[in-house]
């Protein structure tokens, strides 16, 4: 019996890829590891910093804000961790941290602790080697479950001077031991306070100046029962992102999403969605006028496809001359301008819509990996982007496939590229990673 038998599948090292493209993955996550906020709270905070704790047999565990239970009582969820806050338990969720393993079906939602993850879900010099085992340069990275994917489970906590330290001890986690030690590769990413827009504002600024080039919001922020985006409230923040050039990103589910049927594929039917879920915001915000009141934003819909675009460029044309809809529009631009100037769309795999590349501009359209989730390429992005890329059906160009792998994303982030193509993060090219 070989060696590698005795290691646990999520731990295995996969063959190294061969670097075809340059790629910049714009929707990744990490997930925020046992001592992050140690040390990084005011002192009157310390004690009720969020903390990882073993569950016990029938506790209750929040996924997002909405609480559920750990099933019948019995003894399948001890030993299992989770993340307690205000005395709230936050699971990190199966399908949250699966890079590595291939019966995603074991996994599901289920609570899962830190040693059943793959080191790269939470520690960042693993993450920088399984992205260099994929062939993936640079890397957007959303939050997990504690942090809401945009913070809002600490923009509604209890104590709101302790959700606002929570929040910006998490952004300065992220600079100083995210970010910090490989700029060229991790692309910085922040959270800000939701419930305070000038609050929010000035946190933008505060990322700004240390580098921060995007901030996630909540894609549909009137289902957290906050301000809808084009109420007005939301304007400190979005002008605070125009003034420092952030990138506004917009993840799905990070407003939750619609409720199933108990029992009745829910989850099979909330992932299906997804596409649909980004199409709802994306029309959200474009009707808003917040793009035209606030020209220089930049949008970017993660993790909702391609395939929806060509068809809502479709609508607004048909909408814009049948009956005067949108004839109230208030710009100089019509929606579809609008819509081409300011927004861009992740594509993780979307093999049959990739000619439609052609309407809605290659120009528009970034990639995703969307490590260490059940969905992610990893670590096979690399070869699966050279067939999808190099069939002729796709329509693809040389000059679309350099803007779609990370040209694109370097101009949104404003983000470095490596000085050779075929880079490799070794002991003799440490310039590329510091």
């Amino acid at each position: 019996m070989t060696t590698e038998a005795f290691i646990p599948e999520h731990l295995r090292n996969p063959p190294r890829a061969e670097v075809i493209y340059t790629v910049i993955s714009v929707d990744d996550h990490l997930v925020e590891p046992p001592e992050m906020f140690e040390g990084r709270l005011p002192a009157r905070f310390a004690d009720r910093a969020p903390r990882v704790v073993t569950l016990e047999p029938g506790q209750a565990v929040a996924r997002k804000s909405t609480q559920i239970t750990t099933g019948d009582g019995s003894a399948t969820m001890a030993g299992r961790q989770a993340w307690e806050y205000e005395g709230k338990l936050y699971t990190q969720v199966g399908l949250n941290a699966v890079a590595g393993r291939t019966d995603f079906r074991a996994q599901r939602t289920e609570p899962t602790s830190f040693a059943d993850m793959r080191p790269g879900c939470f520690d960042v010099h693993a993450r920088i080697a399984d992205m260099d085992l994929a062939g993936i340069w640079a890397s957007v990275n959303f939050p997990s479950v504690i942090t809401g994917f945009c913070g809002t489970v600490f923009a509604k906590s209890d104590d709101r001077d302790l959700g606002r330290a929570v929040m910006q001890a998490w952004n300065d986690w992220f600079f100083e031991d995210w970010y910090g030690p490989y700029p060229q590769r991790m692309v910085p990413m922040g959270i800000t306070w939701l419930t305070d827009p000038v609050l929010g504002a000035e946190e933008v600024r505060r990322n700004a100046a240390r580098d921060f080039r995007a901030v996630t919001l909540p894609e549909l922020p009137h289902w957290l029962d906050l301000p809808a985006i084009g109420t007005g409230y939301w304007d400190p923040i979005l002008g605070a992102c125009e003034e420092t050039d952030t990138a506004i990103c917009l993840h799905v589910g990070s407003s939750g999403l619609l409720p199933m049927p108990e029992g009745d594929r829910a989850f099979e039917k909330s992932i299906t969605l997804f596409p649909a879920y980004s199409l709802l915001a994306c029309v959200e915000w474009l009707w808003s006028g917040v793009a035209v009141r606030f020209p220089g934003l930049k949008i970017v819909m993660a993790e909702g496809g391609i395939g929806w675009v060509p068809m809502l460029l479709d609508r607004l044309d048909f909408i814009a001359t049948h009956a005067a809809q949108g004839a109230d529009w208030d710009g100089d631009l019509t929606p579809v301008e609008v819509l081409q100037r300011n927004f861009w769309f992740c594509t993780l795999d979307d093999p049959s819509t990739l000619p439609a590349l052609q309407r809605i501009g290659a120009d528009r359209v970034m990639l995703e990996t969307d490590y260490p989730h059940s969905d992610s390429t990893w670590p096979k992005s690399q070869s699966l982007l050279h067939t999808r890329f190099s069939d002729p059906a796709a329509g693809l160009t040389p000059e679309d496939i350099r803007l779609v792998t990370h040209a694109n994303a370097a101009k949104v982030f404003r983000h470095p590229l490596p000085a050779t193509p075929s880079w490799r993060h070794d002991a003799d090219q440490a310039e590329l990673t510091r």
